[in-house]
């Protein structure tokens, strides 16, 4: 039985693939995250086809950045595919202007990306201080600044959540790995259980699935953690 609390991210090479983990997967999955890694390999098409013929729901993982009058156009040509998320960067400026044409697709924000550590951030010169309270901070702005939701890792979900800002808002968090899997490209990762019990809404699972000898049974055993009591939220 599906529950599209998992978002399966298709970071496969290219649409014809992306297809074909999709029928192997069934009606297991009913969320997908569709990057711009595949945007030139029928990603959109994949996206619409999905959406469509399948009634699958889609998360379209943009980032975009750019000034507000660029993000408008983009995001407005990007709503008529009547997808379920976006994702731009969470300065409140790009935020503002995707909000402005987003239609009914939810705009989420990006705060830290979860491959990047303190390290990463001193050699990109983003401002010092603790990775985690640079997070929360960003995601507040992005919130205020009319976000539907924001991207976060789950190691950062409970400080969100506990925000005035995000009340009534979406938290998705990418860097999930079930126990035992590699961390691959990740540094702030955590089990799909220990997400959703910090306050996450969706869990964003990518190489540990389509990777997997068994990308079905990968699912399965994911979506079997999620229906855990380890994955219960204090407060449910």
């Amino acid at each position: 039985m599906s529950d599209d609390r998992l978002i399966v991210a298709m970071d496969v090479p290219d649409a014809l693939q992306g297809l074909a983990l999709a029928e192997q997967l069934g009606d297991l999955v009913s969320f997908y995250k569709i990057g711009l890694g595949m945007l030139t390999s029928g990603g959109l098409a994949l996206a619409n086809e999905l959406k469509q013929d399948h009634g699958k729901r889609i998360f379209l993982d943009m980032k975009l950045f750019d000034i507000s009058a660029t993000i408008e156009a983009a995001v407005r040509g990007i709503a008529r595919f009547d997808l379920d998320f976006l994702t731009v960067h969470g300065d409140p400026h790009v935020v503002n202007a995707a909000k402005q044409a987003s239609g009914n697709t939810k705009i989420l924000a990006v705060t830290i990306l979860t491959s990047l550590d303190r390290a990463d951030l001193d050699a990109a010169m983003i401002l010092p201080g603790d990775v985690p309270q640079i997070v929360v901070d960003r995601a507040a702005r992005a919130l205020t600044a009319g976000a539907d939701g924001v991207i976060a890792s789950p190691n950062e979900a409970a400080a969100i959540r506990a925000l005035p800002e995000a009340q009534g808002k979406l938290i998705v968090t990418p860097g999930v790995r079930p126990a035992g899997s590699a961390s691959g490209d990740q540094k702030r990762i955590a089990t799909p259980a220990a997400a959703i019990a910090a306050g996450a809404d969706h869990i964003v699972v990518g190489r540990p699935v389509w990777a997997a000898p068994a990308p079905r049974a990968a699912a399965e055993a994911i979506l079997a953690e999620l229906q855990s009591p380890q994955a219960r939220q204090p407060n449910h």
